[in-house]
C-alpha cells in the first residue's frame, strides 16, 4: 500500500472519529445539564434516581457500556439497535459523557454563593432570571477548565468505538499494522495531538474572553 492510499483510509476513519466526537458533544452537553438539575432537585425520588444513574455510569468502564448498548437491546428486548454500530456507540458515548458533564455542572452551580440569589430577589428577580442573567456566566467561567479536560478525553475515547467494529481512525491504523505497516499508528497519534491541541487553544481563548470576571 502506498502513502496516499493509507492517508485516504485514515482520513475516512477520521471522519467517523469526528462524527463520534461532535454528535456526542452536541447531545451530551445539554443532556448533562438536565441530569445536573435532576441531581439537585428538591423532589427526592428524582434526585435519588438521577444520582444513582450518575454513580453507575461513572463507576463502570465506558467500554463495558458500549458492549451493553450494542448487545443487550437485541438479546433481551429484540430491539435491533446493535444493527447500527455507530448508533450504538453514540448512545453509549452520549449517556457516559452526560453523566460526567452533569457533575461538572452541579459543582459549578453549587459553587455560586446563595447570597447572589438573595440579592436578585431583593431586586425583584425570580430564581430563573437570576440564574440566566447573573449566575450562568460565572458558572461557565468556573467549569471551563474541567469541561476542557473532559472534551479532550472524549477525543481519545472515540477510539473505544472500535471494540464493536466502528471503523474510526485507530481501527484503520491497526488494520495496516496487521500487514506490517507500523508508521500509520504513529501517524494516527498526530491526528489526536492536533485535534486535542486545537480544542486546548479554543478553551484557552474562551477562558480569556471570560477573564474579565474575577469572581
Amino acid at each position: 500500500m502506498d502513502f496516499w492510499q493509507v492517508n485516504v483510509e485514515l482520513l475516512q476513519g477520521f471522519g467517523n472519529t469526528c462524527i463520534l466526537f461532535f454528535v456526542t458533544l452536541a447531545l451530551a452537553v445539554p443532556l448533562g445539564l438536565v441530569v445536573a438539575f435532576g441531581s439537585m432537585s428538591r423532589f427526592l425520588p428524582i434526585r435519588w434516581v438521577t444520582r444513582m444513574f450518575v454513580w453507575v455510569i461513572r463507576g463502570t468502564p465506558l467500554m463495558l457500556q458500549i458492549f451493553i448498548v450494542f448487545y443487550v437491546p437485541g438479546l433481551v428486548f429484540g430491539v435491533q439497535l446493535g444493527s447500527s454500530r455507530m448508533a450504538a456507540a453514540l448512545v453509549a458515548f452520549v449517556i457516559n459523557y452526560a453523566a460526567y458533564f452533569s457533575e461538572i455542572y452541579r459543582g459549578g452551580i453549587q459553587s455560586i454563593s446563595q447570597s447572589q440569589y438573595e440579592a436578585g430577589a431583593v431586586l425583584g428577580l425570580n430564581r430563573k432570571q437570576v440564574f440566566f442573567h447573573v449566575v450562568l456566566l460565572q458558572v461557565i467561567k468556573r467549569i471551563l477548565p474541567s469541561m476542557g479536560n473532559e472534551v479532550i478525553t472524549l477525543v481519545k475515547d472515540t477510539s473505544l468505538a472500535r471494540v464493536i467494529g466502528v471503523v474510526e481512525i485507530l481501527k484503520n491504523a491497526e488494520h495496516f499494522a496487521q500487514y506490517g505497516l507500523i508508521w500509520p499508528l504513529f501517524y494516527t497519534g498526530l491526528f489526536y495531538l492536533v485535534f486535542s491541541g486545537l480544542i486546548t487553544l479554543l478553551f484557552r481563548f474562551a477562558e480569556k474572553k471570560l477573564d474579565y470576571y474575577k469572581g
